[in-house]
């Protein structure tokens, strides 16, 4: 990596995006559904090659007000609804909104905490765990995860 490795814990100097945290770009439909990619750097390049796998054509991308969803929903050819939430927007047209992304987030960030910091190469784990968790509403059964992980049953 090209910056130093700093202690587990702890907080990061800067606030926001930095060369000292790991951007990682979080997905959720309104029925809840949820997928995440863990980025090198935050550009249409790495948005686009975690979304397109993802949106359909006729997907309406919802977003905060990063240049970037700009061009990706351009590339991809679908519509976006970028939200300024530093501007003091939250909602447009009482239907276009990014709580359900923050409030995950949320939640993400203050299970993630009790770990004190985890290393970028076990990252995308800690994410599926996280995601396996939220499906089944924070009360996984040792069954249902062992039959999972052989593909037996889908997590819902």
């Amino acid at each position: 990596m090209a910056r130093a490795p700093r202690k587990r814990g702890g907080k990061a100097k800067k606030r926001g995006l930095s060369e000292e945290q790991i951007p990682v770009l979080i997905c959720r439909d309104r029925t809840g559904r949820t997928t995440d990619g863990v980025m090198k750097k935050v550009n249409a390049k790495t948005i686009s090659a975690v979304l397109k796998p993802l949106l359909e054509k006729d997907t309406m991308l919802c977003a905060d007000g990063n240049p970037a969803y700009v061009k990706v929903a351009h590339d991809m050819d679908v519509p976006l609804r970028a939200i300024n939430v530093s501007a003091g927007i939250r909602v447009i047209d009482k239907i276009f909104h990014v709580q359900n992304v923050n409030a995950y987030d949320s939640r993400l960030q203050t299970w993630m905490r009790r770990f004190n910091g985890v290393a970028t190469k076990h990252l995308p784990n800690y994410l599926g765990w996280r995601r396996m968790l939220e499906r089944l509403h924070n009360a996984p059964t040792p069954q249902v995860i062992l039959l999972s992980a052989l593909g037996r049953v889908q997590l819902q």
